[in-house]
Formats: C-alpha cells, structure tokens, sequence
C-alpha cells in the first residue's frame, strides 16, 4: 500500500520565523516641519530680527540702483537744431551729419556720458561699453564672491565687503576722466555687486 504522505511539505510560517526576522511595527514618529525647524534654530521670531532683515534687505536699494543708472547716464540725450544750423536740420536725421554748431543738447552737458564725452557718433560697441562691462563683472563676481563666502569670509562680512566695494567704486566713477576709466569701474562695481541680492535674501531670514 502506497504512503499517502506527501514527498515535499510546506513549512509552517508561524513556526520557522524567528523573532529576529519579523518586521518591525511602523513607528509613528513625527517629522518637525520646515518652520519648527528654522524656530528651533533661531527662536521665535522677535523685533530685533525684523529690524535686521530692514537692514539687511536696505542694501538692495543701492543694488538696484547700480543696476538700472545706466539707463539714464548712458542715454543718448535729446537735442535740437540752433538758428545758426535751421536749414541744415531740415534733412537731417542725426547730428553726425551736421555742422559742430548748428545743434545743441536740450540737457546739461554732463547729463550723460554721450554728451560729456562727445560719443554721439561714437560706435556702438564704444557707447555701450560701460554697461556690458558691468554685467560682465556681475557674471564674474557671481562665481568669485559666492566661494570666497562659503568658504572664508563668511556671508555677512563678504555682504558688508560687497556694500563697501560698490559704494567706493560708484564715487570714483564720477570723477573718470574718459569712458574707458569709467568702463574699468563699472566692471568692479559689478563685480562687487554680483552677490549682494543673494546674500540679503539669506541673511535676512
């Protein structure tokens, strides 16, 4: 008579587990948020943090201005036809094309480097210059400052460097005798500029 016990049996899983190889319980610990987090950092928020941030972010004013001066200093200024010259501007469409004295601004001469400078026929690689100047050294201070920050001076002082660089520079632009000097300064005022928004938005968290 044949056995009727079977050739292959199934283990009993509530018998060759071990303890050790049970699954753990979920465990219900809770995760702090972003904002508990900062708080358990920093405190809770108080009046001497909120005048920090005013102070900080002050610095984006002068950032902003360096940023968009240009508009107005490197213009191209309005000018309009003398008594001298009224026939002569009849056909003309720019000064270039007329005599020394038959034009003059409508503004101050020192109203913009343009009229300043004499660079109304000027090419125009010359006339925007200074501005591509500027932004070339915010492209190059972007990489520069944020390393020097992260690694030794610390994102305060390289603010209060930043700041400090950027006013010293924008004084001396007033007094460039030519617009190669003055091109030469606004590529340090960029430079020095490159991080300020950055660093304000940190710092004032």
């Amino acid at each position: 008579m044949a056995d009727s016990t079977p050739l292959l049996s199934q283990p009993n899983p509530s018998s060759s587990s071990s303890p050790d190889t049970q699954e753990a319980p979920p465990s219900n610990q809770h995760h702090p948020s972003l904002g508990s987090t900062v708080e358990l950092c920093i405190g809770e928020f108080n009046w001497s943090q909120f005048l920090q941030s005013i102070l900080v972010s002050l610095a984006w004013i002068f950032d902003a201005q360096q940023t968009f001066i240009s508009v107005f200093t490197d213009a191209l200024p309005e000018w309009h036809c003398t008594e001298r010259g009224a026939n002569a501007c009849k056909t003309a469409t720019t000064v270039c094309s007329l005599p020394k004295g038959s034009w003059a601004w409508d503004v101050p001469t020192q109203a913009s480097i343009v009229s300043e400078w004499g660079l109304e026929c000027a090419n125009s690689a010359i006339t925007g210059l200074p501005a591509s100047m500027f932004f070339l050294g915010c492209l190059i201070g972007g990489f520069v400052l944020a390393s020097l920050a992260d690694s030794s001076l610390g994102r305060k002082n390289m603010l209060f460097f930043s700041c400090l660089v950027m006013a010293i520079t924008s004084l001396l632009v007033t007094l460039s005798p030519n617009v190669w000097i003055y091109s030469a300064l606004k590529f340090l005022c960029g430079f020095a500029r490159a991080t300020i928004g950055t660093f304000c938005a940190r710092a004032g968290l």
